[in-house]
């Protein structure tokens, strides 16, 4: 069996790799040549600059550039495929159209879903490929049934974002690089001389080019910024907003509000009232949270009730509790109260290092 799992010689297998111009896939890419294995990379265009001025995304002409340099680096083929319409509609009009509801968006899990995974995967199937590869910092463990877990550097891990990956779609992906150290995948870009060794990684949501989410927002639709009242947990006007898609839950900065004892937060978003909920920090504390589109992951039958862990941001450490399933609802209950919980973010699920699975919050108390 071949490094990536397959049993037959790495140079009969057919390896696609996501490249988006940045160091970890091409490290990815140039690693599996140099073992031996049959690679294409493979980059899609994303971002359709007519539709917002002096702003360019993720797989921009300088990172397909970048691509391009490696593959001819280490000959191999390199596609590029032009997908700028299917990203807008599956994530770009969905970051939007979530701000617009009140909810807060998490952009790179819809990326995921409904691109790399979907669309790219396709891509790779129709290229005959045994697999495709990327770059994400996260380990899957089997070939049938397989199992997602965290990656080997903690503090790179993402397999937050990859918890809607469905069953069928890990086991047909590989992530080489969950079990290197960023620093190590660093040190092998250098001894490989990649043109790219020493690109910065790319930030958080790649089509936001502004210190500001809400400079796209306003962009893309300014009509969204329609003005309304701040309330305060009694119900009672206490200022005016810009409109709901400038402010998310736990957001303290940029409010405009002044004169009182302890700092406000925003607390809650009400899009049929277009109002802004302002209180202490003690109301952003939650324990139980309600989602929706649950994806299960773990080879172990749902039960009614789980003891694991979990967490609703990726760069925070997962906290335990109990999740439950009912014909109704699913929901998990934190332990210890947290904070800053909104509609529209991911809530994943742990055992330990695995991942259990995720879904989507619509509400917490």
């Amino acid at each position: 069996m071949n490094s990536l799992g397959f049993d037959k010689k790495k140079q009969d297998t057919k390896v696609v790799v996501a490249m988006s111009g940045g160091v970890d896939s091409s490290v990815a890419a140039a690693m599996l040549k140099k073992e031996g294995y049959d690679v294409l990379g493979i980059t899609l265009r994303l971002y359709n600059q007519g539709r917002v001025n002096k702003s360019k995304s993720c797989c921009a002409g300088q990172d397909i550039e970048d691509a391009k340099k490696i593959a001819k680096q280490f000959d191999f083929p390199h596609f590029v495929y032009d997908y700028q319409d299917k990203f807008y509609s599956g994530v770009i009009d969905n970051f939007v159209e979530t701000y617009a509801k009140g909810e807060t968006p998490v952009p790179c899990i819809k990326c995921n879903q409904t691109v790399k995974f979907h669309d790219l995967l396709n891509e790779a199937k129709k290229n005959k490929a045994d697999t495709l590869v990327t770059g994400h910092y996260a380990r899957r463990i089997g070939n049938q049934n397989s199992k997602l877990f965290k990656a080997v550097d903690k503090n790179k891990d993402q397999s937050y974002f990859l918890f809607a990956t469905l069953r069928d779609q890990l086991d047909y992906i590989r992530f080489p690089l969950g079990d290197y150290l960023k620093s190590e995948i660093r040190d092998i870009a250098k001894e490989l001389n990649l043109k790219v060794q020493n690109k910065p990684d790319s930030q958080d949501i790649c089509f936001v080019t502004t210190n500001s989410y809400r400079d796209l927002l306003n962009a893309l639709r300014p009509d969204l910024n329609i003005p309304g009242n701040f309330l305060d947990m009694k119900g009672n006007i206490i200022g005016k907003h810009k409109g709901i898609t400038n402010y998310t839950v736990g957001q303290r900065k940029g409010l405009g509000i002044g004169g009182y004892k302890d700092p406000l937060y925003v607390i809650n978003i009400n899009k049929k009232e277009n109002s802004v909920y302002l209180g202490e920090e003690k109301f952003l504390q939650k324990s139980i949270v309600y989602l929706r589109n649950v994806n299960w992951l773990s080879e172990k039958n749902i039960k009614s009730k789980i003891k694991c862990s979990a967490k609703i941001r990726s760069t925070q450490q997962e906290a335990p509790g109990i999740l439950e399933f009912n014909d109704k609802y699913c929901t998990f209950t934190f332990d210890e109260r947290i904070t800053s919980t909104s509609p529209g973010q991911a809530c994943v699920f742990y055992l330990k290092d695995q991942v259990l699975g995720g879904g989507w919050i619509t509400k917490s108390i």
